[in-house]
């Protein structure tokens, strides 16, 4: 896999879904050149929530996080681009709003850790994980003429 072939999984959470955000999001991982490979609105189950945030599952807090995941739809999407672990985690920001940096989007759209609007993958191998679980049908890649603009 070449470095502008690493992919990520973002995930716009049901607070995120709710407000009207999924365009806004999108928008912002596309102007910075990064190709969406898949999308979807889903509305998860819990046996996936509870496999995709199973290092979560001794937190206190594990119970309310699946009641939040459950409680809307989720837009669920990959990435696909130079970096895009990386880059993608710092568009989102700190998993804590109050300390995302400013124009991140966690920043500018959320202001509680317990509904901070987006997920990111945390490591390659997190996100090829995570692609597999959310999109268990497979993500096919496609070829797009604007590449040769955006890369060297």
């Amino acid at each position: 896999m070449s470095a502008n072939e690493e992919r990520s999984f973002i995930a716009v959470k049901p607070d995120g879904v709710e407000r009207g955000l999924v365009g806004e999001i999108l928008r912002r991982f596309e102007a910075r050149g990064f190709k969406i490979l898949a999308l979807e609105l889903t509305h998860p189950s819990e046996a996936l929530l509870r496999e995709h945030y199973g290092d979560l599952s001794s937190k206190p807090f594990f119970p309310k996080l699946l009641n939040y995941m459950q409680s809307g739809p989720v837009a669920a999407f990959v990435i696909q681009g130079k970096g895009a672990v990386k880059i993608g985690r710092a568009m989102l920001g700190a998993t804590n709003p109050q300390d995302s940096a400013p124009g991140t989007i966690r920043a500018d759209f959320a202001l509680d850790i317990g509904k901070n609007v987006c997920h990111g993958s945390d490591s390659v191998e997190s996100a090829e994980r995570e692609i597999a679980l959310w999109f268990p049908q497979g993500v096919k890649p496609y070829a797009r003429a604007v590449d040769s603009v955006i890369y060297e």
